[in-house]
């Protein structure tokens, strides 16, 4: 009876020895598995404040910019304006003169007879007192830094086909500037300056001058000297990196 004891508290002991050494087994893992949740909570939460901070700054960047821009459009419109006075004052109101964009129109008559491309005497006259009034505003001292460039353009009617039309309408416009640096032009303060900016540029009938909803064809037979500003280059820039920086 006593041999049967002992026996059974020895087996008693080590299952006690058993579920002892179990339980630290299960202590131990557990403490791991809260180390490692710990450690990947850490990473996280570190890896989430980078990316607000990362955000944050873009944010800061992208009102920057839209400052930025917004300032640049005063800037041209302010320009623009004061080029436009000018141009005014220069013409003496006697030009057709947008006055949003300080875009001239010059009904095509003035320079060509009807489908043709060559200036007529009249034109050339016309032209030989217009250019040199009109580069000596663009291109005076005080504007000459904003202007990019300058731009001839040639507008048809819609009699005909697009592609007659827009040979056309690019042959007037190079015509144009042909003749004003032709051999017989007469010589101007701004003339080597302008031949650096100026460019011929022919739109078929794809901007037609309407009249009650319908096409005028006299009036959309026109040439049209229009310019742009450097800083609108740049506003377009600043645009499309606005446009990158919001998606």
């Amino acid at each position: 009876m006593s041999r049967n004891y002992r026996r059974m508290q020895r087996n008693v002991v080590h299952h006690e020895e058993e579920k002892e050494s179990s339980w630290v087994s299960y202590t131990d893992l557990m403490s791991a598995l809260l180390i490692i949740f710990a450690l990947v909570l850490m990473v996280t939460m570190f890896s989430m404040q980078q990316l607000s901070e990362k955000r944050e700054e873009e944010i800061a960047n992208y009102k920057a910019e839209i400052d930025k821009r917004d300032k640049m459009i005063q800037d041209i419109i302010g320009v623009r304006e004061k080029i436009i006075s000018r141009l005014v004052k220069e013409f003496n109101g006697q030009l057709e003169i947008d006055k949003k964009t300080g875009a001239i129109t010059i009904p095509g008559g003035v320079f060509f007879d009807y489908n043709s491309t060559t200036i007529s005497p009249a034109g050339r006259t016309y032209l030989d007192e217009f250019i040199p009034k009109y580069s000596s505003v663009l291109l005076s001292d005080e504007f000459k830094d904003n202007i990019a460039q300058i731009i001839v353009e040639g507008h048809t009617d819609n009699q005909g086909t697009y592609i007659y039309n827009l040979k056309l309408s690019q042959d007037r416009a190079l015509s144009v500037v042909e003749a004003i640096y032709g051999p017989d032009f007469r010589a101007f303060d701004q003339k080597d300056a302008l031949r650096e900016i100026i460019t011929a540029n022919g739109r078929s009938f794809s901007d037609p001058v309407l009249v009650n909803g319908q096409i005028d064809p006299d009036r959309s037979r026109r040439v049209v000297f229009k310019f742009s500003l450097k800083e609108e280059r740049m506003l377009d820039r600043i645009q499309t990196m606005l446009s990158e920086i919001g998606k």
